[in-house]
């Protein structure tokens, strides 16, 4: 016999197309954390840490800044930001960056981790950001479908019926081809008070935590407890075309999340 996985209660009120949503939208988020974190495994990135503190602060403040200036509602830049961002994305040029590989600055307990992008290293991560939703969604489906199908409830069925309807087009969902046909500068960006920083380096990225947080903060190597695992995590992801290349530059803060202040 087996153990029914546990259901939320809130998910018997959810209307199913709206569960099915939230969970198309989670494994969205995952499926960007993955492209975004994957290049040493699959692409030969290499981690760089001895990124300048100034350089990375640099960053650190210009994204913020960026993120202010636009409109909630919407991942657009506004113009007066469009000198800012395309400063940014050519880092790589103007200080001597290579694209690609993760240039990492970090000090006990935070790190920060920025990753350029341009010309055809877009057009496969695009292609790994579809490939590894649409392997999550079908995942997830079948997975249902073996758990819950059975029980015949009008609920559950309707949301296997959502899920079997969804579908999801991120490189329409980053705005590529607005980028591209309206020479559009675009900033979006992921939040999470405690992500698992093991699952992060171990499982993604396909190193020790030590090897990117440094050993004095990584989790001890046995059976941390997960507070010891967690840390607030924000990812910002910009892109636009400077000089008729398409480019995109990811920045990643992390600090462990008892002392979580940014």
């Amino acid at each position: 016999m087996y153990d029914e996985p546990k259901e939320d209660p809130a998910d018997h009120v959810m209307d199913p197309a709206a569960r099915a949503r939230e969970k198309a939208n989670e494994l969205r988020i995952h499926a960007e954390i993955a492209a975004v974190f994957e290049g040493n495994r699959k692409f030969g990135a290499e981690f760089l840490t001895r990124l300048d503190a100034d350089m990375a602060r640099e960053v650190q403040r210009t994204m913020a800044r960026l993120e202010k200036s636009k409109d909630p509602a919407s991942p657009v830049l506004p113009p007066p930001s469009v000198a800012d961002a395309t400063a940014l994305l050519n880092f790589p040029d103007t200080r001597g960056l290579s694209t690609n590989d993760y240039h990492i600055h970090r000090r006990p307990g935070e790190v920060m981790i920025l990753r350029w992008l341009a010309g055809p290293q877009i057009e496969t991560f695009y292609e790994r950001l579809q490939a590894h939703f649409d392997a999550a969604l079908e995942g997830f489906r079948e997975d249902e479908r073996e758990a819950q199908g059975w029980k015949q409830d009008p609920k559950t069925l309707a949301f296997l019926e959502a899920m079997d309807k969804v579908k999801m087009n991120l490189a329409d969902m980053h705005l590529r081809k607005e980028i591209k046909a309206h020479n559009l500068f675009v900033l979006s960006t992921q939040t999470a008070d405690e992500m698992n920083i093991a699952y992060l380096c171990d499982q993604i990225m396909g190193v020790h935590a030590a090897e990117i947080v440094g050993p004095a903060s990584a989790p001890p190597p046995d059976e941390p407890t997960e507070q010891e695992r967690a840390w607030f995590y924000k990812l910002f992801l910009l892109r636009g075309i400077v000089d008729g290349i398409e480019k995109m530059c990811f920045f990643a803060f992390l600090q462990k999340s008892d002392d979580n202040e940014w």
